[in-house]
């Protein structure tokens, strides 16, 4: 019997992880698919407080891993395929194994909605990014390009042209999904030109030099042309990580988690969630690590009691 399962080991889980073993609650965090969680996708953290210099994604989570395990949490790879959340004692399942616990914090996080094509993926961290609060500020003097044509995509445009030079958003339609008001800030920035109608078929450059433009396709036309840019931010969307949860937790109509008002509590005593799966406004490292903190407290209070 465990005091504690972490599921995920992003910035959430980790400090959870850190939270709880000091704790003496001798937590056992499950890896997941995405060890580290996105942060192992960029390159620079920049903004994550106490780094002057910044430090590198992965190696923070590293850093976040070690930390946890020098209080005595117990650090497992492995994927959560299935858990039982309707009767306590908790049941979690990762490969072949089933572990029964008192409490859960699920920190699975949310993926990125991507493109889909290989070429994003070899450059991602080397000039694409998902992020533009957390990338926008290395493309300053520089052309970028957006793919999207929802709320974020119009957020993010709008806040990297505080860096670039141009910024050109690209959507596979004639019109925007955005609320009139992201709409009307889009249209009237100078620095915004919109491609129409238009999809990215392949990103160029190479991981040393970063990106060196976009090869576009016109959906009407089949027209093939080249966008030269030094960036490309996807902003598609998010999908949070709540598979394995549909139908015992109860989820928003976007499928995050719902936690209880400035609480990392769910619907169920003693299952909590923290970080990105139960945040679609912010999803900062240090957003995640401070409901992680909470999930941690929180599950050790209810322990007690």
């Amino acid at each position: 019997m465990r005091n504690m399962v972490i599921i995920g080991s992003g910035p959430a889980g980790l400090t959870a992880a850190v939270y709880a073993a000091r704790a003496n609650l001798f937590p056992l965090l499950i890896e997941g698919k995405e060890p580290g969680g996105q942060l192992t996708l960029t390159t620079l953290v920049e903004n994550y407080p106490g780094f002057a210099e910044g430090i590198m994604g992965p190696q923070l989570m590293d850093e976040m891993r070690k930390q946890a395990m020098r209080f005595g949490a117990e650090i497992v790879k492995g994927f959560v395929h299935a858990v039982k959340l309707k009767e306590h004692p908790f049941r979690v399942y990762y490969g072949d194994d089933e572990v029964v616990t008192k409490s859960v914090v699920i920190s699975t996080g949310s993926s990125a909605k991507l493109i889909g094509i290989e070429s994003e993926m070899q450059l991602m961290g080397h000039g694409v990014s998902t992020c533009a609060t957390c990338d926008g500020f290395f493309f300053r003097g520089k052309e970028i390009a957006v793919v999207g044509g929802g709320d974020s995509a119009m957020e993010e445009a709008i806040f990297l042209t505080k860096f670039a030079t141009k910024v050109s958003v690209i959507h596979r339609r004639d019109t925007l999904r955005a609320s009139k008001i992201m709409q009307d800030r889009a249209f009237a920035n100078p620095k915004i030109l919109f491609v129409w109608n238009t999809v990215v078929e392949d990103v160029l450059g190479a991981r040393q030099a970063g990106v060196s433009g976009l090869r576009l396709r016109n959906v009407k036309t089949q027209e093939l042309s080249e966008l030269n840019v030094d960036g490309l931010f996807v902003a598609i969307g998010h999908n949070p990580n709540t598979e394995i949860f549909r139908g015992q937790i109860q989820l928003d109509d976007r499928g995050y988690i719902k936690t209880q008002p400035n609480s990392t509590r769910t619907h169920i005593p003693g299952v909590f969630a923290c970080g990105d799966v139960q945040d679609p406004v912010f999803r900062q490292a240090i957003t995640a690590a401070g409901t992680g903190c909470m999930a941690a407290m929180e599950a050790e209070k209810w322990l007690e009691h």
